[in-house]
């Protein structure tokens, strides 16, 4: 099956409150080059925890924006790709329907699932809603993220097109046995051995399994914030 594909790129922006975030996209269409790193004219703010070589793209789904407008009624509008910073916005692909893995044909680039995007307190800011970071990863609505096994020319005209799937782990399972089953020794060893899983999740998988302990989410989720329950979901 192939999707059509939206593709969006952004650039490094202040934000009042936070740190500086490329989490503003622009619509950009026809012929695009596609590196090892990510699209051409894509930024990223914060090297350490955004962008690389497994974290090159990241797709978020079409049809959770219907999903998030009826949560925040009063922000609705807000709610159109690629306002989670997205690179990449289909119709047909989920977080269900797509796994650890699996490898994408777009035209003769080759990209590959490599972990759930791990949402950040820059989304907070960026909507104007206090915990909506945190509903991204309790709903499960993260989206996803790539590695670029053959970059090239791409074309925001060229479908995605599903060329391999090497493992079972869906990226929703994956969100689902890293947040929420952390201590879940056979649902970790199943992710652990998903074919394509990005370096720092393994190392952070085996990290939980070697001590036993998972570490705190506070500081990704909430920045240096208290956590704070919205009126939304």
């Amino acid at each position: 099956m192939k999707f059509p594909v939206q593709v969006f790129t952004g650039r490094i922006q202040k934000y009042a409150g936070t740190r500086p975030s490329a989490i503003a996209k622009r619509s950009v269409e026809g012929e695009l080059i596609l590196t090892t790193l990510g699209l051409e004219g894509d930024q990223q703010a914060e090297k350490k925890i955004h962008g690389g070589p497994d974290r090159a793209l990241c797709h978020y789904p079409r049809e959770h924006y219907a999903w998030w407008a009826q949560a925040f009624p009063e922000q609705a509008e807000r709610f159109v790709a690629p306002a989670f910073g997205e690179n990449l916005s289909t119709l047909g692909m989920d977080e269900k329907s797509v796994f650890i893995g699996d490898i994408y044909r777009w035209g003769d680039a080759l990209i590959q699932v490599t972990q759930p995007r791990s949402p950040c307190f820059k989304i907070n800011f960026h909507f104007g809603i206090t915990d909506i970071s945190s509903l991204m990863q309790e709903s499960g609505r993260t989206g996803w993220l790539y590695r670029v096994l053959n970059d090239g020319p791409v074309n925001s005209d060229t479908p995605l097109e599903l060329a391999s799937r090497l493992s079972d782990v869906s990226v929703f399972d994956a969100a689902a046995i890293a947040w929420h089953q952390p201590f879940d020794d056979e649902q970790t060893r199943r992710l652990l051995s998903a074919a394509g899983l990005s370096a720092s999740w393994a190392k952070t998988m085996q990290k939980r399994r070697d001590a036993r302990k998972i570490e705190s989410f506070h500081r990704r989720l909430w920045g240096n914030k208290p956590a704070v329950k919205s009126s939304g979901v």
